[in-house]
């Protein structure tokens, strides 16, 4: 039983993600590519698979928004932290759009 009560033997320490979290996007700006992979989930039923390209769309935007500054104390940050696309599973997306394009002679 004062096994039971001994609550500070082991403590636990909270562990931030590995990849960290992402803020809302409360100005919408990525809210287009969002409802067209919400559209594309529903129209396949929630196969996310067949939404893969949409998918890759909305982690771009995201990348692809910078931080500015609102005023002098308030830095808005970035939606999500730039990451190479083969680190978040699109290879072989974007191996295809390579193959797609015309080489230059």
């Amino acid at each position: 039983m004062s096994t039971a009560m001994n609550f500070s033997s082991k403590s636990f320490t909270p562990r931030p993600p590995d990849k960290g979290a992402f803020p809302l996007d409360h100005f919408g700006e990525c809210s287009a590519f969002k409802e067209r992979f919400m559209e594309c989930l529903r129209q396949s039923g929630y196969e996310s698979a067949a939404c893969r390209q949409s998918a890759m769309a909305y982690l771009e935007c995201r990348m692809d928004r910078r931080c500015f500054l609102l005023f002098p104390s308030f830095l808005l940050r970035q939606l999500m932290a730039n990451e190479p696309l083969e680190k978040l599973g699109f290879k072989d997306l974007i191996n295809e759009k390579s193959e797609e394009k015309p080489e230059k002679s």
